[in-house]
């Protein structure tokens, strides 16, 4: 039975926050830690397609989206705290060895590795917080580990900066271990088992199996996972070439960290608005109105693409906007589609988190692969998958927007009483 209170006073829920958020924001930083680094890796590597580089990441998220499938499944049989400490110490390993990569296909092949063990900080994340707290004081802590987790964004790129300052981009790779081994060593000193006794769950593959054939044949749980991808995909092809355009289309590689932080407050922002939205206006009609909002955005960024293809303020302007409309569409669109599977939310979840973002890293390779020295390819990419996830909604809605179910009550005869 979950509490609000810690299970040992080993550690107290602040410590216990911190740490989680602390394991969540190095899957951040191993993404745009590293993106100031993209010139010097390209020579670095001999890569011979700059393009290529952006592979960096997509195969880093590639191992995330399988690696949640698993952890779930491991934790619930042998436990939080081993599974979480194999992992963080395989993720340590595993970015040493991207640091020592002699060639583009090791360094590949080692941030598949790396995103394949990444993933537990993850999962496990959550399924601790959901061992320890519930209701109520579940989503207070899960908000503020998210809150601290959507910093984390705004300034890797500033913190890679930096390192490029003093070291090559190897370092980058080091410093994520070392942050790794120091979080594993924290885990490993204070973090109780989570997991209770009488809830130790057998690895079960056909009920598994089961579990997700559901998800994929109710039409709302897979129009809006998808959808979520989709979408998720647009902003994935943006963080694949985020460097480039700042680079190679407006000559400010300077401003990258910064023009990047402030695209980041963007969803940050809109996350924490939604958070405090979304009860009084539905799920629905918040990410509906928003995805709507973002196939508008995305119009005018294909026009400011071609009207104004060099103007940084403009682009700054549309992107952060429709920035931020995914964090009004991504977590809404997940609640919609995790609705019907309470009695199997756990592996609905994983499956769910592991089609929408091996997805979403698919579409953002593809998209992030058009880049042509301008900015059309993403604005065309945010259009297009705006314009797909519409299609998914009106399929899923039965072509009705805006509607919240289980929440009309019947007018009194009276108004009066």
């Amino acid at each position: 039975m979950a509490s609000s209170t810690p299970i040992k006073k080993s550690i107290g829920t602040r410590e216990l926050t911190v740490m989680m958020s602390s394991l969540m924001a190095l899957n951040a930083l191993a993404i745009d830690a590293m993106l100031p680094a993209f010139p010097a890796m390209v020579r670095g590597l001999k890569i011979a397609e700059p393009n290529q580089i952006q592979y960096i990441i997509s195969v880093f998220l590639a191992g995330t989206g399988i690696g949640a499938l698993i952890y779930g499944p491991l934790s619930d049989r042998y436990g939080r705290k081993p599974i979480l400490l194999i992992a963080t110490i395989g993720a340590a390993i595993s970015s040493l060895a991207c640091s020592f990569a002699p060639d583009f296909q090791i360094m590949l092949i080692m941030r598949f590795v790396h995103g394949l063990l990444a993933a537990a900080m993850g999962v496990l994340v959550i399924s601790v917080i959901r061992d320890q707290f519930e209701g109520d004081a579940m989503a207070r802590r899960m908000s503020t580990i998210f809150l601290i987790f959507m910093i984390v964004p705004i300034i890797a790129p500033t913190i890679g900066q930096l390192v490029l300052l003093f070291a090559g981009w190897r370092m980058i790779f080091d410093l994520m271990a070392i942050m790794a081994v120091a979080a594993a060593i924290w885990v490993y000193l204070r973090l109780p088992e989570t997991l209770a006794p009488e809830n130790v769950i057998p690895i079960q593959p056909k009920a598994l199996a089961k579990a997700w054939k559901v998800v994929v044949l109710n039409r709302n749980a897979a129009g809006y996972m998808i959808g979520a991808g989709v979408t998720q995909g647009a902003l994935f092809g943006y963080l694949n070439s985020s460097q480039q355009m700042f680079d190679k289309v407006f000559n400010a590689a300077d401003f990258f960290a910064i023009g990047f932080a402030i695209i980041a407050i963007g969803i940050a922002v809109s996350n924490f608005t939604n958070a405090r939205i979304v009860e009084r206006f539905g799920a629905r009609r918040v990410s509906q109105a928003a995805l709507l909002t973002f196939i508008a955005l995305g119009a005018l960024q294909l026009l400011s693409a071609h009207y104004a293809p060099k103007s940084l303020p403009i682009f700054l302007i549309l992107l952060t906007c429709n920035v931020a409309m995914i964090g009004f569409i991504g977590s809404n669109f997940s609640s919609i589609a995790m609705s019907p599977f309470g009695h199997v939310a756990g592996a609905a979840s994983s499956f769910q988190t592991f089609v929408r973002t091996v997805l979403a890293a698919t579409l953002g390779a593809v998209i992030g692969q058009q880049f042509d020295g301008t900015v059309y390819p993403v604005a065309l990419g945010f259009l297009c998958c705006g314009l797909v996830a519409l299609g998914l909604v009106l399929w899923c809605e039965k072509g009705k927007l805006f509607t919240r179910p289980g929440t009309t009550q019947p007018l009194p005869a009276n108004p009066r009483n």
